[in-house]
C-alpha cells in the first residue's frame, strides 16, 4: 500500500433515491434498500483501506447524493476547482465540500454561478500524459474548461458525452495506471472518439462493450495495479490481467440505482503534478441572430445546431420585439472544443442566417488567394442554395451565380469588387476565395426557414432495407472469380458509391489487393467518397466506423475533392502519402487501371475524372477488352453502360439492392447474365468470406 494515496469517501448514512436527475434514477425512487446499501459501501471501504488511505467527510441530512464524493470538485497537487451542480437538488452539497477543502489547506476555486461543472465525476487526470480529459454534454459546461486549464495550469482535452445513460466522463472512461484506458466509445461523439484514438495508441485502448459498459466497469477505481469495480465481464478481466492489472468485484448495485459505483463513490484527494503544458483549445464566436425568430423556429434550430456539433452557446441578448410585426434579434457567444468543430458549426448557422460577429461589429470576410488553377485554399467557405453576401471593405457584396456546394471568389473589375459562386475547377489563379466563417450572411424567407433541419443537406436519410439468402450465388461466384485469377484470365468491376456507404469499402479493397480485380470502372463519386473515407473517416458526411451523421460533414466530399485536386491526381496523392488507404489507393499501389466517367452532376471533379464522355466511352471499352467476368456493384447508369458494350460470351454479375437494375441487365438477353438482389455491402463481406474459405481450402490440400 502507499501511503500517499489518499481517498475521500462519505458513507451512505442519508443515501436514497429520492428524486429523479439521471435514467439509472427512473423507477428507483425509495427502492433501495438502506441496510444492503450500508453493507456494499462498507465492504467497498474495507477494500480501498487495503490499497490506499481512506478519508472521511460528514454525511449531511438532505444531500442523499453527497456519498458520490467523485463530484466534490477536481483536485490537482494542492489545488482543487469546487463544483458547480447542474442540478438544484445536488447544489446545496457545494458549501460542505468547500468547507472540507478549506480545512485541509487546499487552495479553492469557484466557477461563476450558472456555470455547471461536476468535478471528478467529469475530469480525469491522464496519469502518464499528465493531461486532463474534460467531459461535458449533460452535467458539466464546456466553457468551465477554459477555467480549468487557467487554474490547473494543464492541458485540457474535451470529450462530448451523447449518451444519457453515461452522464458523467467516470462512467464510461477510466485512465488506467500504466497508460492505458478502459472506455465505452458509443458514449462519446465522432469528434471526441477520434481525439481519443489520437492520443491513446490502439494497444494502450481497452473499448468495453455494452454489457460493461452497462454494469458500470468503466466507472473503476485504478491504485497502482488494482482495479476495483463493481463487476467485469470474463473477457474482460481476461483482458485487464492480461495487462497486469488485478481486477476486484465488489457488489454495488444499490449505487447503479443512482447512477453510480466505485468511482463515482470516491474522491481521489492526492493527484500529483505531472510535466503538462497549459493549454485549452476551446474556441469562441459570436454570431448575431434577426429576424422574425420565434415565427421561424430559427432561434431552437440555431441553438440545435450549435449543441448537436459539439459546442455548447450562451445566450447574450434577446430582443422579443414588441409588436407581432417586429423583428427579433439575438447575440449568441458560441464555443467549441476546437478550431475544425467551431467552424463547422459556424459554417451551418451563417446557412441558417446568422452572421459572425466581433465586438457588435461584423467583420469582413477573410480572403486567400487563388494559387493553383481550379484548386481553392484551405478551409474555403462552402456556399449553401440560398442568397448570400459577403462583407469585405466594410461592403456587403452580393454574391453572383450562387449554387450549392461552390466557392466564393472575389475579383476586382472596372466598376469595383465582385462575387461570383465558382465551382472548384473554374477558380482562376489571380482570384481571391473567401475562407472561414465570418463576414458571410444569408438571405432566407420565412418559408425556408420553417423547413425542418432534416430536409437539408439529407444526402442518407438511410433506412433499413431487406435482402433474401445469397449465400449459394456468392459460393458460385466466389468459385469463378478464383479460377480466373489463377488461369491468368481478367476481372473488370464496375462500382458506386453504394459500395463505400455499405461498408463494402474494406472488402473491395481486398479484392484488389488479392489479384480478383483487373480493372475498376466507375464515375466521379465512388473516387470522391472512398478518398473521403480514407481522409476523414466518412462518406456523405456519415461517420462510417459509428453509423452516425457528422455534424458540417456535408462539406467533407469537396474537401476531399480540393486535396487531391491540389496534388494533381490520385496517383500523385498516393506518391506524396497523402492518401494511404482506400479502394482508389489500392487500385495505384497494385497497378490495377481504373477509369471515372464524369457527369453534369460531379463536383469538382477529381482530376482523373473523365469529362469527355466519348473518351470516357472508349476507355471504358479498352478496359472491357478481354474480360472474363464482369461485376457489377450498385450503379445502375454505369452498370447499364458497361452492359450495352460488352459482348456476348462475358459473364456479368450485377449486384443492386434495387430489383428494377437487375432485371434490366439480365433481360438484356445474356445467357451469362447473373442477377443478386440484396445489399452491396452484404454480398462483398459473403464473397470476400468464401474466397476466404477457398484459399483455406488450397492451403490444406
Amino acid at each position: 500500500m502507499k501511503e500517499s494515496v489518499r481517498i475521500l469517501m462519505c458513507a451512505p448514512q442519508h443515501y436514497d433515491v429520492d428524486y429523479v436527475i439521471n435514467p439509472w434514477m427512473e423507477g428507483n425512487i425509495h427502492r433501495l434498500s438502506r441496510d444492503l446499501a450500508q453493507e456494499q459501501w462498507n465492504q467497498l471501504h474495507k477494500i480501498l483501506k487495503d490499497h490506499a488511505t481512506v478519508e472521511l467527510v460528514a454525511p449531511q441530512p438532505g444531500w442523499p447524493d453527497m456519498v458520490f464524493t467523485a463530484n466534490a470538485g477536481l483536485i490537482l497537487d494542492h489545488t482543487v476547482v469546487l463544483s458547480r451542480f447542474f442540478h438544484a437538488e445536488r447544489q446545496g452539497e457545494e458549501p460542505y465540500f468547500q468547507q472540507w477543502f478549506a480545512d485541509q489547506g487546499y487552495t479553492v476555486h469557484t466557477l461563476p454561478k450558472g456555470l455547471p461543472f461536476e468535478g471528478a465525476g467529469d475530469a480525469l487526470i491522464d496519469r502518464v500524459g499528465g493531461y486532463l480529459w474534460a467531459g461535458y454534454g449533460f452535467r458539466s459546461e464546456l466553457d468551465s474548461h477554459t477555467y480549468l486549464a487557467k487554474w490547473l495550469d494543464v492541458e485540457v482535452l474535451s470529450l462530448r458525452l451523447i449518451d444519457r445513460r453515461f452522464y458523467h466522463l467516470d462512467t464510461c472512461f477510466c485512465p488506467l495506471n500504466n497508460g492505458d484506458l478502459l472506455y465505452y466509445p458509443p458514449a462519446f461523439d465522432t469528434y471526441s472518439n477520434h481525439l481519443i484514438e489520437r492520443r491513446i495508441p490502439t494497444e494502450k485502448r481497452i473499448p468495453v462493450n455494452e454489457v460493461d459498459a452497462v454494469n458500470f466497469a468503466c466507472n473503476a477505481v485504478n491504485v497502482d495495479q488494482t482495479i476495483i469495480m463493481n463487476s467485469a465481464s470474463d473477457g474482460l478481466q481476461k483482458t485487464l490481467a492480461a495487462r497486469g492489472f488485478k481486477v476486484i468485484e465488489t457488489p454495488l448495485t444499490e449505487f447503479l440505482k443512482a447512477g453510480g459505483a466505485a468511482k463515482c463513490l470516491t474522491l481521489r484527494v492526492t493527484e500529483p503534478r505531472q510535466d503538462s503544458p497549459q493549454a485549452s483549445s476551446i474556441q469562441s464566436r459570436m454570431v448575431h441572430l434577426e429576424g422574425h425568430l420565434l415565427d421561424s423556429g430559427i432561434v431552437n434550430r440555431a441553438l440545435d445546431t450549435i449543441v448537436s456539433g459539439g459546442g455548447s452557446f450562451q445566450v447574450l441578448h434577446f430582443d422579443l420585439g414588441a409588436q407581432r410585426q417586429d423583428i427579433s434579434t439575438a447575440d449568441v457567444k458560441v464555443s467549441a472544443p476546437d478550431g475544425d468543430v467551431i467552424e463547422d458549426i459556424m459554417g451551418q448557422l451563417v446557412d441558417l442566417g446568422a452572421v459572425v460577429t466581433s465586438e457588435d461589429i461584423s467583420p469582413d470576410a477573410h480572403l486567400e488567394a487563388v494559387v493553383q488553377a481550379g484548386v481553392a485554399p484551405d478551409d474555403f467557405y462552402v456556399t449553401a442554395i440560398y442568397p448570400t453576401e459577403v462583407s469585405v471593405n466594410g461592403q456587403w457584396i452580393k454574391v453572383q451565380g450562387q449554387r450549392m456546394d461552390g466557392a466564393i471568389a472575389i475579383t476586382q473589375t472596372p466598376d469595383g469588387l465582385v462575387a461570383h459562386c465558382k465551382l472548384l475547377r473554374d477558380l482562376q489563379i489571380g482570384e481571391s476565395v473567401v475562407v472561414g466563417s465570418e463576414g458571410i450572411r444569408t438571405k432566407r424567407t420565412t418559408t425556408t426557414l420553417k423547413k425542418k433541419s432534416t430536409e437539408e443537406f439529407s444526402f442518407m436519410g438511410a433506412g433499413v432495407s431487406s435482402e433474401r439468402r445469397v449465400e449459394l450465388v456468392v459460393e458460385q461466384i466466389a468459385w469463378d472469380l478464383r479460377r480466373i485469377r489463377d488461369q491468368g484470365g481478367k476481372v473488370v468491376v464496375t462500382a458506386g458509391p453504394v459500395v463505400i456507404h455499405t461498408g463494402g469499402s474494406e472488402h473491395l479493397r481486398h479484392l484488389i489487393r488479392e489479384g480478383y480485380v483487373h480493372g475498376l470502372l466507375g464515375g466521379n463519386a465512388i473516387a470522391v467518397h472512398d478518398i473521403e473515407q480514407a481522409l476523414m473517416g466518412t462518406s456523405l458526411g456519415m461517420d462510417m466506423k459509428r453509423g452516425v451523421s457528422v455534424h458540417g460533414g456535408h462539406r467533407h466530399h469537396l474537401k476531399a475533392i480540393n486535396t487531391i485536386r491540389r496534388c494533381g491526381s490520385i496517383a500523385n496523392a498516393v506518391e506524396q502519402s497523402i492518401l494511404q488507404s482506400g479502394v482508389m489507393y489500392e487500385c495505384v499501389k497494385n497497378n490495377v487501371p481504373f477509369s471515372l466517367a464524369g457527369s453534369i452532376r460531379d463536383d469538382g471533379p477529381l482530376p482523373d475524372t473523365q469529362m469527355d464522355l466519348l473518351q470516357a466511352q472508349a476507355d471504358y471499352a479498352r478496359l472491357i477488352e478481354g474480360a472474363d467476368l464482369i461485376l457489377m456493384l450498385s450503379t445502375m447508369l454505369h452498370s447499364i453502360g458497361v452492359g450495352n458494350m460488352t459482348p456476348a460470351g462475358v459473364k456479368m454479375v450485377c449486384v443492386d439492392i434495387n430489383p428494377a437494375v437487375v432485371t434490366k441487365l439480365s433481360d438484356r438477353g445474356s445467357l451469362e447474365s447473373i442477377g443478386v438482389v440484396t445489399d452491396v455491402g452484404l454480398f462483398l463481406s459473403l464473397l470476400v468470406n468464401q474466397l476466404n474459405k477457398l484459399t483455406g481450402e488450397y492451403a490444406r490440400v
